[in-house]
């Protein structure tokens, strides 16, 4: 997995509303970049609204919130309009952004291995570096704590 004080893998990806995303494009703002397994499933959906509900927070300190998963950008065109997400959703349909950043793993579900995201989020500095990552992510209070984490530690 990605570490603290590395780069952050660089990338350009087709995302939400036709549109051609690069990291490189948030150079000078913090970005809040999110792994998710799937749209439209629950834990998903609770972690997307989540991050809609405290998007002012994060737009106030100058931090751009990307939320990454396998699925096609006309999938998360739909997720955005369902749940009026005010963030881009990045596609990643080879999951080559997700292995760069490990979170692509073996997972294990009802005794089935199969090869998936890890809910992983990556807060990166305006510099392009990882300041911190929460691999594993439990959604509950998950996104309140990123935040914080912004408010604190990366607004000098």
């Amino acid at each position: 997995m990605t570490a603290v004080g590395q780069a952050a893998p660089a990338f350009t990806l087709q995302a939400s509303n036709n549109q051609t995303i690069s990291l490189s494009q948030f150079h000078g703002q913090n970005v809040v970049l999110y792994f998710y397994p799937k749209d439209q499933t629950p834990t998903c959906t609770t972690e997307a609204c989540d991050f809609r509900d405290f998007h002012s927070g994060f737009a106030e300190l100058n931090t751009v919130v990307l939320g990454i998963s396998p699925d096609s950008v006309k999938s998360h065109d739909k997720f955005i309009a369902k749940h009026e997400l005010p963030f881009q959703l990045v596609a990643d349909p080879d999951h080559q952004v997700a292995e760069a950043y490990g979170v692509w793993v073996l997972k294990k579900m009802y005794g089935r291995e199969y090869m998936g995201i890890e809910r992983t989020t990556f807060a990166i500095d305006k510099e392009g570096n990882i300041a911190k990552v929460w691999p594993k992510v439990k959604v509950k209070g998950h996104v309140q704590e990123v935040l914080q984490f912004i408010k604190e530690e990366l607004q000098s």
